[in-house]
């Protein structure tokens, strides 16, 4: 079947012109299995960052006759600075969404995610009506993008069942349809009392909404008013009525739980069979049943090679989830969990090599890499004169000690929203090639000169919004943060009326794991320990205290990994890790590789030309045989993705 990929592959063809330069205003080029497809064909893709960046790379690599045919990638704002002498020897082309989808509109398809293009494209190839307007457009796309139809959402039922597919989908409905829904929602009595602007597009305030009414539904329950999978017609105060048991939700509820996306609560005196559904939401000290559900699930839908970035990042929060509950539990089975955790790995390991470099690529707005955050953030400022930005980059933190972390947080502050998404680290992940990236919103191979160190990076972060029009006025950095007195720490730091973007790293997880020596386990209790002292929690209400919008990220995660052999090398490496070793030539590095087994090399073009990383695969290290250690710069999904986080205060 034809899809929109082959319209624009037909005018990329090979060898017609060493450099073309390609309009791409709605970054078309950047989706993943387009890039693959042309990176088959011979063609190398470059985002145009501006003329030094692209004068370096041009120069260095592209202007030999026998280097790869480069696609250069250019959007509207920038056509006004590309390098004269070089658009001359160069081909130009142009792509848009109005030529993909003629008969749609144009604004309300730029809102679309890349990912249902696919489907759009082959439905409006059936579609015989001619041009829509924004009206006919919106319920074309809800009908058959996302099977929402208005006129069948008739009651509460209908309405949750619809919710629950599209939240838990990860369905990103744009907003102006979201606008549009509600609109139509409203002119229903029976589901106006909901709060439906909340529930509709905001994810964790729908999932909030569910974690609000369920006490009220066990209550039906435990006072024997209500059967179980039947419907529930509760009046407790503020109650809103949600239909848990109904045969069409509670299916979805139970994988909630599961998942941990609903935490179950605490019933005195309620006591339910095994067979009891409902039992899913009581907290119970024994997780056996919840860890093998789990496993269940996460067996399931492990991806393979051919999955979206996206995919990954949503499994990396389950597994995420998993590998807290191992960690932080006294009898748990480690040794199914190392199995299930190497097989898991070699996929992820097989789907970077074909997949990791288009990353770089997707547009900063998606945050797929750790260096597109500050490209994210400089667009809230962009969007807000008024708005400022902290971010705080908890160095080493792994996506299952964030999970430790978010727990104890969603336990001692209701009022905190949490906002929980997920990036690519940098490859090898170490906190001197991937940190810098995101001080620097740049690729590692712009950074050559201290790639080796984290000592420029305020120099890179001030950097990054000077050119985003900041004034050094308006910029900190501070690192070595996470004991003492915070609010000192931000007055000493924050100019009142000045300070727009601020920097901040704290160190104590990395310090943790670097002196480690009770394994994952350990490093949960620590991290644990370290959150309920409250330095985090009073981080952030400091800073949103004084009006910042506050986000959290991680420059790498970590893994317990086993000894297979050190490498008796001398002073060839320049970097000497548990999880990898960097060398300063190729033949150096693939010596040594051919010496052990489990390691394999990374090559990448987004790496300094003389910087060769070789990796420990799966949860191998670098140290004496039957050693342990937690460590990090290899390509786990544990080292590899990475939290980022958005906190917010809790509105009613």
């Amino acid at each position: 079947m034809r899809n929109w990929r082959e319209e624009i592959l037909a005018e990329l063809v090979p060898e017609v012109n060493k450099l073309t330069f390609v309009s791409d205003p709605d970054y078309l080029l950047s989706e993943e299995k387009l890039q693959i497809a042309l990176q088959e064909r011979g063609f190398d893709l470059l985002e145009y960052e501006g003329a030094t960046e692209f004068r370096y790379t041009y120069e260095s690599q592209y202007r030999d006759p026998d280097s790869n045919e480069l696609i250069v990638l250019v959007h509207q704002e920038e056509l006004d600075d590309l390098p004269f002498d070089i658009l001359q020897q160069s081909r130009h082309l142009s792509f848009n969404l109005g030529a993909l989808f003629p008969r749609l509109s144009y604004p309300i398809v730029n809102q679309l995610d890349k990912r249902y293009f696919d489907k759009l494209y082959n439905v409006q190839e059936k579609q015989s009506s001619g041009v829509m307007g924004d009206k006919k457009t919106m319920d074309f796309i809800l009908r058959h993008i996302f099977e929402i139809t208005t006129g069948l959402i008739q009651d509460k039922v209908s309405l949750l069942k619809c919710l629950l597919c599209c939240h838990y989908s990860h369905l990103d409905i744009p907003d102006e349809l979201q606008k549009y829904l509600i609109r139509e929602l409203q002119k229903n009595p029976e589901l106006k009392e909901w709060p439906l602007e909340m529930i509709i597009g905001d994810t964790e305030r729908f999932y909030s909404f569910l974690q609000d009414e369920w006490p009220h539904y066990l209550d039906e329950i435990s006072n024997g008013k209500v059967k179980e999978k039947t419907p529930v017609s509760y009046g407790g105060k503020d109650s809103k009525e949600v239909p848990f048991g109904h045969d069409d939700i509670l299916v979805y509820i139970d994988n909630l739980f599961v998942e941990g996306k609903l935490r179950p609560i605490t019933m005195p005196g309620m006591n339910l069979s095994r067979s009891d559904w409902a039992r899913c939401g009581i907290r119970d000290e024994d997780n056996a049943e919840r860890t093998d559900r789990l496993y269940t699930l996460l067996e399931k839908e492990l991806p393979g090679i051919e999955s979206s970035y996206d995919e990954w990042l949503s499994y990396a929060s389950k597994w995420a989830n998993l590998s807290a509950m191992i960690h932080t539990e006294v009898n748990s089975d480690k040794r199914r969990y190392r199995e299930f955790s190497n097989k898991l790995n070699r996929v992820f390991s097989d789907w970077l090599d074909k997949h990791y470099m288009s990353l770089t690529n997707i547009p900063p707005m998606h945050t797929a890499m750790v260096h597109h955050i500050p490209r994210r953030l400089s667009r809230e400022l962009e969007n807000d004169n008024n708005a400022k930005i902290a971010l705080i980059v908890a160095d080493g933190l792994a996506m299952d000690q964030w999970v430790t972390i978010r727990n104890v947080l969603e336990e001692r502050r209701s009022d905190l929203v949490i906002r929980e998404g997920a990036s690519f680290a940098w490859v090898p992940t170490l906190t001197s090639v991937s940190r810098q990236a995101i001080f620097s919103g740049k690729i590692p191979k712009y950074f050559p000169d201290s790639i080796n160190t984290t000592s420029k990076e305020p120099k890179l972060w001030q950097q990054f919004w000077e050119d985003h029009n900041l004034t050094k006025m308006q910029i900190e950095y501070k690192k070595s943060l996470g004991k003492g007195d915070v609010s000192s720490d931000l007055d000493e730091l924050i100019r009142p009326g000045k300070t727009k973007a601020l920097g901040l790293v704290i160190n104590t997880v990395d310090d943790i794991m670097h002196g480690m020596e009770l394994g994952a386990a350990g490093m949960h209790n620590q991290v644990k320990q370290w959150v309920e002292q409250g330095y985090l929690e009073s981080m952030v209400d400091g800073l949103l205290d004084r009006g910042f919008e506050v986000w959290l990220t991680s420059d790498h995660g970590n893994i317990e990994c086993q000894g297979k052999g050190r490498p008796s090398e001398g002073a060839i490496a320049e970097t000497r890790g548990e999880r990898v070793r960097i060398y300063p030539t190729k033949e150096l590095r693939d010596r040594v590789g051919d010496q052990f087994s489990f390691s394999k090399p990374w090559n990448s073009a987004a790496l300094p030309s003389e910087y060769f990383p070789l990796i420990a695969e799966q949860d191998y290290a670098f140290i004496r045989e039957g050693d342990s250690v937690v460590g990090h710069g290899g390509t786990s999904i544990e080292e590899v993705i990475v939290p980022f986080i958005k906190f917010e205060r809790r509105t009613h």
